[in-house]
């Protein structure tokens, strides 16, 4: 069986950060566990260099933007092949064969009539490349970045998305793990269902881009960037060329951030669909990462660069937090602190130590050769519960569970560290009882074995230096016949190795500086130019219902003499009963960028002040007209 795994090509506005390392760590951990199993894998990742964010940048460096690009560029590769991952191709968009893939497809899907001219008109964000609607752009910002948009109006090509929208929604619905975690996918089920419109796919407004067809003889259009990145996935593998290789786009499995989900769930599909092509088997998406519960930015100095990570603990620490800290497809936080209690605790008290403990008890009691004759005898009981642990651990690969996956595993050098203090070896010793503690060597053993196939994807180095100890072999042929087959190794001969994960004292990094305004009032003080910026406006609670499995929040629908009633999420409900809201007046703060809670789209904030005697929602001492702007 042959299996495509990907992650998204990185925009080369900046360096490498945690989480284009997250990413693709996962995908070098996804490529490693489909070879266990015997496929044959093509991993795809690479960096996307188009569209007008990138010629600006480059003329602000005074630089062109292939130059731009390729500096930008060779740090992502750069640092992927010093991580040691195992990609079969780097792609960049400004590859030959790849523009050239790209103008195939669109000359395809403008033949079908999937692509046709037009004239767009509407908000425009920069730094997203990606347009929206006014009621999208509320106060001209972008929903998704908070910047200001701008006005376009221009000749544009468009690809008929409203056609697919139907067929989305089946494909969704017949295939009910293609996106996961299950509730990402709900939100984009959501997003299609209130309706798709036709996406504008060229520009004329710049020039850095891949150019239209020659069969369209329309040389000042380009194609808008989405279109061009993601073609990628298919041009690697020789879409529209040499295409050898298009025979693992049978079964594509996809990495994505939950901020470019809608373009890889939405858009993409839809793309392949016009072509003909395959749709993905999964996209699996994942959250962001926040340093010590700040949100990272240059601005306060707290962006983490893998890199200073993986020289300050190393590559095989970074892959374990990244992937234990936190459940696949939520933020997560990254700490220094808890980055070296996981090295201390996990690995070097769990598996270090384990590993530490067989190798001097072995040579101590038995000149490094370990019998598994009688280990059956003694430990069956012991031996059943590792194999119902490790048979856990597929399925929870399948459905990104990795922190789930690495706590089932964990769960396997507890248990051999238990049967240690439980049986205790030396004593066995002592009591002239050999043959069973060579059997319970043999159990540990076994387990250490067993466990370093399934921590291979996650930690490949020191799984291999595992295997090197007890002389067995990562391969499909050992996962085949110990993991799948629940079968037992052949007697060890021990090899001494070097202590994995010494315990750490102190912090390697230093700690993130973050700006900070020297005093309380300093930081307090602001002008009002800074207080202009906050659209504070007085709304009536028109209705008011509870959110289901949520016990804070409230659903309210506020009428903020707009046209429209504004939905607004607010945890409340601890607070005020939902009857006793319809009809009160409240200041709402209309221009904060919207987000989704439960499921909930949420379009502002409403005001409310807390202490001790508990939580009163702020409000006019006379009613006022909706949309009032508080001052």
């Amino acid at each position: 069986m042959k299996t495509f795994i990907s992650t998204p090509i990185y925009y080369v506005n900046d360096v490498p950060h945690i989480g284009h390392a997250y990413t693709t760590l996962i995908g070098d951990m996804l490529k490693k566990y489909h070879q266990l199993l015997g496929e044959e894998v093509f991993f795809l990742t690479g960096t996307d260099e188009h569209g007008q964010k990138i010629e600006q940048s480059a003329l602000a460096k005074g630089k062109t933007p292939k130059e731009y690009a390729d500096e930008i560029s060779a740090k992502f590769k750069n640092l992927w092949d010093e991580f040691g991952i195992d990609y079969d191709c780097f792609i960049r968009t400004t590859d030959d064969y790849h523009c050239q893939s790209v103008q195939k497809a669109f000359e395809k899907m403008y033949q079908k009539g999937d692509i046709y001219k037009g004239e767009y008109e509407g908000r425009y964000c920069v730094s997203c490349e990606s347009f929206f609607t006014e009621t999208q752009a509320v106060q001209g910002k972008c929903p998704d970045c908070g910047k200001d948009t701008i006005i376009l109006r221009e000749e544009s090509y468009f690809f008929a998305l409203s056609k697919y929208q139907e067929k989305l929604l089946q494909w969704y619905e017949d295939n009910p793990d293609c996106i996961l975690p299950l509730h990402k996918k709900n939100e984009v089920v959501r997003f299609v269902e209130n309706g798709l419109n036709d996406l504008s796919i060229t520009r004329t407004s710049f020039e850095w881009g891949i150019k239209l067809p020659e069969s369209i003889g329309d040389f000042k259009h380009v194609m808008y960037v989405w279109l061009d990145a993601l073609l990628n996935y298919v041009s690697a593998l020789g879409y529209g060329g040499d295409e050898k290789k298009m025979d693992f786009w049978k079964n594509p499995i996809h990495i994505v951030g939950k901020d470019i989900l809608r373009f890889h769930a939405v858009y993409w599909p839809a793309f392949l669909m016009s072509l003909g092509l395959d749709l993905p088997k999964h996209i699996y998406t994942h959250g962001w990462w926040t340093r010590d519960g700040v949100k990272m930015s240059k601005s306060i100095g707290n962006v983490i660069d893998p890199k200073e990570v993986a020289q300050a603990y190393g590559v095989e620490v970074l892959r374990y937090f990244l992937m234990r800290e936190v459940p696949f497809g939520q933020d997560g936080d990254f700490s220094q602190k808890a980055l070296v209690d996981r090295i201390n605790s996990d690995l070097s008290n769990d598996l270090g130590n384990l590993v530490n403990r067989l190798i001097g008890m072995s040579e101590k009691y038995f000149n490094l050769k370990i019998s598994l004759a009688d280990t059956t005898k003694y430990y069956q009981a012991e031996l059943k519960f590792l194999n119902d642990i490790l048979g856990k651990l597929p399925p929870l690969m399948e459905q990104m569970q990795l922190s789930r996956y690495l706590e089932e595993l964990w769960r396997a050098f507890v248990l051999a560290n238990g049967v240690i203090s439980k049986y205790e070896p030396w004593s066995l010793i002592k009591q002239n009882r050999e043959e069973e503690c060579l059997a319970l060597l043999g159990l540990v053993a076994t387990i250490l074995g067993k466990a370093s196939l399934c921590l291979y994807p996650i930690m490949p180095a020191t799984a291999l230096k595992i295997a090197h100890c007890l002389k067995i072999e990562i391969s499909h042929q050992s996962y085949q016949k110990l993991i799948l087959n629940q079968e037992l190794p052949q007697d060890f001969t021990i090899e001494k190795i070097d202590p994995l994960f010494p315990k750490i004292d102190s912090f390697k990094m230093e700690e993130a500086k973050i700006e900070k305004s020297k005093t309380i009032d300093v930081q307090t003080l602001i002008n009002i130019e800074d207080f202009s910026k906050l659209d504070i406006r007085i709304g009536t609670i028109i209705e008011a219902t509870k959110i289901a499995k949520s016990d804070k929040l409230l659903k309210l629908q506020v009428d903020l003499g707009e046209g429209r009633l504004r939905q607004i999420v607010s945890g409340i409900a601890k607070f005020y009963a939902p009857h006793d809201l319809i009809g009160t007046q409240v200041c709402v703060l209309a221009n904060l960028k919207s987000v989704k809670l439960m499921g909930e789209m949420s379009e502002g904030m409403v005001l409310a002040t807390k202490d001790e005697k508990g939580l009163s929602l702020l409000c006019t001492s006379d009613k006022k007209t909706n949309g009032s702007k508080v001052s």
